[in-house]
């Protein structure tokens, strides 16, 4: 026998469904619980933010006030050479006996171990004594020098710090020499060995990981902690603290923005990093600390914050869960009566004292259920009087869907008639620039027919031909440039938005706008005939307006007297009416105006108050949809900050006046009108 499985009620189902729902105490909780987290994180990293900017403050301080220190002690090694070079160029030493001088020189090698040879200069740049740690003495050898940078600039400043310089590929050298005292000097130069400076540079402390290194001008390794590295002649030029710094140096950037930085150090760990230069020798320090040591009392910020986060998480969610338990008691007696009320128990009230807003909402209810049972024998009533005003208004939708209907159409035939246009728009730019072509041509073969020997009548005759067919061209060429006219302006008419707003010429616009609706009228009605007059203010001048939206309106106003015309003349069939359409513009100093007059049929007063409404019109159906001068409306005075006003006399004419500020379309909130409809 099979067994039927039964199906579940839609109270089965609704129960069911309430199983999987979160508590309400569960989403005050979580909510309370996302806020308060919400808080301590903003908080947390508002403070981490801060605390970040004064560790990054504080460790830039510090390198700098290293990389200053350090260039320091490194300059005092230079400036401590220098001067035991200088007791031996004191005035009187070049008069002492060649065995003193050489005596002084040995002392000097002794005294200072950076110095491994060192050599004097007569004041004709000859070498009289040279004295090496490496090599043979030298006595007397006269090798000039005079035109070497060790003696000419010497002697112009003092002392001159040469170019460093490795010996045998591996150390370091830099040639110092130092001028004489006295009236026409000689100098002493001194052959230095850099690698000494390591004991400088290594004696330099810079935390656990940090350390301080020199290089050259050019990138080139001076010192560093790890004397293999100056052993190897290493450029570190590509090292990006050293790139920085040099491009830095090339640039003439502000040090105090370009002697720090966090980079990528040799070994390939992040440091921070900052430099500083000794101008006398043109050399650059450089003091580096781990990235994560430079940033330790952050990193203890951070691990501060984040425990204070999940305390502050833990006792909200404690508050969160009690507070969502009170909540549930009274809301859970408002489920319950509204379970009842729905089943059908009319009389259902229920009874809160909590003092609080659940209070006002019990209240709220029972004051709602005395009204559904008091309005309960009045339902079948209302519910019919609702079905008539749903009608009505159902019958109104419709109208109005078959107006936009219509305004879809219209807007398909703007879209092909852009179409159109732009078709039409290449082969008459051919015309125009073949006919000017042709007319130079005609000219140039006139040109070239002056010295051919021809019958006068020939050459009368060829003049005469030639100058008719300028004249034609010329004709044509001023024909085609009306086309295009008419044709840009058709394509501007056919786009849709606003554009963007520019200054524009007023009388010009309107007198392209009225060219415009007059052809778009002679193409739909080949018979239509109508007088145009033209009262356009010199001084009316430009204002800033969206040029196609202001076409669009004026086409609107002069395609609807062009149609209150025709049905005058319709109606008026004696000769005595003669149909006219005036536009007048007139400057009014921060604004202009524009004036549409025809003396067509004339708005009754009960249709003047509602003419600007959008989808009422006066048309038959299929002429218009209702939107021209709803539109109208809004692009003169949402998009450009004017106004529109109408004066009428039934059956005698109807005037538009246009008011536009200067510089409205600046102001104003710009809208996208949809496409031109006629009212």
């Amino acid at each position: 026998m099979m067994r039927v499985n039964p199906v579940p009620t839609p109270a089965g189902l609704e129960i069911r469904a309430r199983r999987f729902r979160l508590p309400l105490a569960a989403k005050f909780a979580v909510a309370f619980v996302g806020l308060v987290t919400l808080v301590l994180l903003i908080n947390g990293v508002v403070d981490l933010l801060l605390n970040y900017g004064d560790a990054k403050r504080t460790a830039i301080e510090v390198q700098r006030e290293k990389a200053h220190a350090a260039a320091e002690r490194v300059e005092s090694f230079i400036s401590e050479v220098e001067s035991q070079i200088g007791w031996t160029t004191r005035a009187e030493w070049r008069r002492i006996t060649p065995e003193q001088q050489r005596y002084d020189f040995i002392r000097l090698l002794r005294q200072a171990p950076a110095i491994t040879e060192v050599a004097y200069l007569d004041p004709s740049g000859r070498e009289q004594l040279r004295i090496s740690r490496l090599e043979p003495d030298v006595v007397g050898s006269g090798k000039d020098f005079s035109t070497a940078p060790r003696f000419i600039q010497a002697l112009a400043e003092k002392v001159w710090f040469g170019p460093v310089y490795f010996r045998r590929g591996s150390e370091p050298y830099m040639t110092v020499s130092v001028a004489h005292t006295g009236r026409n000097p000689g100098v002493t130069v001194a052959e230095v060995n850099l690698k000494l400076i390591w004991d400088v540079v290594s004696s330099i402390h810079n935390g656990a990981g940090g350390y301080a290194f020199v290089v050259t001008a050019s990138g080139r390794l001076i010192a560093h902690p790890d004397l293999s590295l100056v052993l190897r002649d290493t450029d570190l030029s590509t090292l990006p603290e050293v790139a920085t710094a040099l491009a830095a140096r090339r640039t003439g950037a502000n040090p105090d923005t370009t002697d720090y930085g966090i980079a990528t150090a040799f070994d390939g760990g992040s440091v921070l990093a900052a430099h500083a230069a000794i101008p006398r020798v043109d050399w650059i320090v450089f003091v580096q600390v781990p990235l994560s040591e430079a940033m330790a009392p952050l990193y203890a910020s951070v691990v501060q914050t984040l425990a204070l986060m999940g305390l502050g998480v833990m006792l909200a969610t404690v508050a969160g869960t009690f507070l969502a338990h009170r909540l549930v008691v009274p809301i859970r007696q408002l489920e319950d009566g509204a379970e009842r009320f729905g089943s059908g128990d009319l009389s259902e009230r229920i009874v809160i004292r909590t003092g609080d807003e659940i209070e006002t909402l019990a209240d709220r209810f029972n004051l709602m259920a005395s009204r559904v049972q008091e309005s309960y024998e009045t339902l079948e009533a209302k519910v019919e009087e609702r079905t008539h005003d749903l009608n009505k208004s159902l019958d109104d939708l419709h109208k109005a869907q078959d107006r936009l209907v219509q305004s879809e159409k219209l807007a398909s035939l703007g879209q092909l008639t852009a179409g159109i246009a732009h078709e039409i728009k290449n082969p008459l730019n051919f015309v125009n620039n073949f006919a000017s072509l042709s007319s130079e041509l005609v000219e140039e073969l006139q040109e070239a027919l002056k010295p051919a020997a021809l019958d006068p009548k020939i050459r009368e005759e060829v003049d005469e031909i030639a100058d008719l067919l300028k004249g034609n061209l010329g004709k044509v060429v001023q024909h085609g440039k009306r086309a295009d006219s008419i044709i840009k302006n058709m394509l501007l008419h056919s786009r849709s938005g606003s554009g963007e707003h520019r200054m524009v010429d007023i009388n010009a616009l309107v007198e392209e706008s009225l060219n415009l609706a007059y052809h778009g009228a002679r193409a739909a009605q080949p018979d239509f005939n109508i007088t145009l007059n033209r009262n356009l203010d010199p001084a009316a001048g430009a204002a800033d307006v969206y040029p196609q939206e202001l076409t669009r309106v004026l086409l609107n106003l002069m395609s609807n007297g062009f149609y209150a015309t025709e049905k005058r003349k319709t109606v008026e069939t004696g000769p005595g009416y003669e149909p006219s359409l005036s536009v007048t513009t007139r400057d009014l100093g921060e604004s202009v105006e524009i004036r549409v007059r025809d003396n067509g049929t004339g708005i009754p007063d009960s249709v003047k108050a509602k003419m600007f409404d959008p989808f009422f019109t006066t048309k038959p159906a299929g002429e218009g949809t209702g939107l021209g001068l709803s539109l109208s409306h809004d692009i003169l005075v949402k998009q450009h900050g004017g106004a529109i006003d109408v004066a009428t006399e039934a059956g005698q004419f109807t005037e538009f006046t246009i008011t536009l500020p200067r510089d409205g379309a600046k102001a104003a909130q710009p809208i996208v009108a949809a496409e031109k409809s006629e009212p």
